[in-house]
């Protein structure tokens, strides 16, 4: 699998259908992460549309020095934070994302579900930096230095980070009252 790539590459050459699928598969997760860069659903949609307006007029080379995923994820922060500088806005709180990170589950996995609402809902209540850091890690399961190439911060500040979310992501579940031992 190309991560994308494959279907950049034919759409410069011509072929639409590379840029709809490249659409169809990442509109979602870059959403999702843009919301913690803008901390407002409405921006985070705006700035993935303007994030596939740029592939499409604007065509910017991809180099492949990092994978495919995190040039566009890239472009995406940088499109939200054009956003957020132009409408000159304090990022909103996040209303409510429970329901937004799950994914639709056989009945049988009831339990996980709720574990999972609890989790988004606690992770939405994170400062933005720890939000984007568990999510790139744990929901597009990237690497760390493709996440610093995303944050645009050292390797070594993106561990120290991501430890340090994963301690304020654990102090919340508890303040919610999650009890992940028994999860």
């Amino acid at each position: 699998m190309d991560n994308g790539a494959g279907s950049y590459r034919r759409f410069l050459d011509g072929d639409d259908e590379g840029l709809r699928s490249l659409i169809e598969e990442y509109r979602l997760p870059l959403q999702i992460f843009l919301i913690s860069v803008t901390k407002n659903e409405t921006l985070a949609e705006d700035a993935a549309v303007e994030t596939f307006t740029k592939l499409a007029i604007k065509k910017p080379a991809y180099n492949g020095r990092a994978s495919f995923k995190t040039w566009l994820f890239r472009i995406g922060r940088n499109a939200a934070l054009d956003i957020l500088r132009r409408s000159k806005n304090q990022p909103a709180a996040l209303e409510d994302s429970g329901g937004f990170l799950c994914q639709p589950s056989a009945e049988d996995i009831y339990l996980k579900e709720e574990r999972d609402r609890a989790l988004a809902v606690s992770m939405s209540k994170l400062s933005g930096d720890y939000y984007s850091v568990l999510w790139l890690k744990y929901f597009e399961e990237l690497q760390v230095k493709e996440i610093a190439t995303v944050l645009r911060r050292s390797e070594g500040a993106v561990k120290v980070l991501l430890t340090r979310a994963r301690q304020a992501l654990r102090t919340q579940l508890e303040k919610d009252g999650f009890d992940y031992e028994n999860k």
